[in-house]
């Protein structure tokens, strides 16, 4: 009797925590067709001449259409081209290991990465999220752009898991990363993101203007933790663009420029080209009929999304603008 007792006990504990991480953790599969703004993969451009027209606004791009790129001792020749690819999706959440993007479920790596110690000003209001970062080559699995010079190949991929990273819930050790944050933590700095913020709702972002998230916040630190939590909508966006920046600065996403002969190859980029990237809600709210350059404000289309009794796990897919020479 004594062992059966201590059998079912055991079986509700189990159970309970079970439930626990279940109701903690929601999302869906983002389906690759029904799912994605396509109207985003616009404009296309051949050279500095807009193919198509599209629902935000463009970068710059080469002005001659025809690119000599070197290969060694020779050259080939191609098309310049220019479009916005669906490169990245970012999990966003407060339950560690969420995979919100890939139906809701978590993984068991038991307490590794789930602290939170270390953070210096962890009493001030706020919230903390953790981030996840998909390769997703949708051109690529779709045969969108065939050209080998333009090609992105591979599969959908796990790239960042934040809870593995020490410098993601720690504001003084990120600085290892970017130390350069110590100059924009002060009044003038930050009061001249007002201007990125209304560049950013009206058109792009100002890429001067390199430590601003436009209407979202600020850039730095690269870590989970936002000050005086107004949306949460507001601080999942940020946290992605966050993300982007941080992997930037550390070699793991290159960029291209829409200029002539550097067209031909992607470069690193420790500063991230805030004009050059987009984002669209994927979860659990597809947004299938906008996208938004990165810092513009979520008021215009948070109406319906942001539920006070949400669980906080959302899903981005983020675009980028990609200018390659066409073979």
């Amino acid at each position: 009797m004594r062992n059966a007792l201590l059998t079912l006990a055991f079986l509700m504990m189990f159970t309970g925590r079970v439930n626990a991480t279940a109701t903690e953790c929601e999302g869906r599969f983002v389906n690759p067709i029904t799912d994605i703004c396509w109207q985003c993969l616009f404009p296309i451009s051949i050279g500095s001449i807009a193919v198509t027209s599209g629902i935000a606004p463009d970068t710059a791009n080469p002005s001659s259409p025809i690119q000599l790129c070197p290969v060694g001792l020779l050259y080939w020749v191609g098309l310049a081209i220019g479009y916005w690819e669906p490169m990245a999706l970012t999990d966003v959440t407060r339950s560690p290991y969420c995979m919100v993007n890939l139906g809701g479920f978590s993984l068991s790596f038991g307490k590794v990465g789930t602290g939170t110690a270390g953070q210096s000003d962890k009493p001030a209001a706020g919230a903390f999220y953790h981030v996840h970062w998909y390769k997703y080559p949708l051109t690529y699995w779709l045969n969108i752009i065939t050209s080998a010079g333009c090609l992105q190949g591979g599969d959908m991929d796990m790239g960042y898991l934040s809870e593995l990273d020490p410098l993601w819930n720690d504001s003084a050790l990120s600085l290892v990363i970017h130390p350069e944050a110590m100059l924009f933590n002060n009044l003038i700095a930050q009061g001249a993101c007002a201007a990125d913020a209304m560049a950013s709702a009206v058109h792009k972002p100002i890429d001067a203007l390199f430590w601003c998230a436009g209407s979202h916040g600020s850039l730095y630190p690269f870590t989970g933790y936002t000050s005086n939590e107004f949306s949460p909508l507001q601080s999942s966006v940020l946290l992605s663009e966050r993300m982007a920046f941080k992997l930037h600065r550390q070699g793991l996403v290159m960029n291209s420029i829409g200029a002539d002969q550097a067209v031909c190859f992607e470069y690193p980029s420790p500063i991230m080209p805030k004009a050059r990237w987009r984002y669209q809600m994927v979860n659990k709210y597809p947004d299938v009929a906008q996208c938004h350059p990165f810092g513009r404000t979520v008021m215009g289309w948070q109406s319906g999304r942001n539920l006070p009794h949400d669980r906080k796990n959302f899903g981005y897919l983020l675009w980028r603008k990609r200018n390659c020479v066409f073979l």
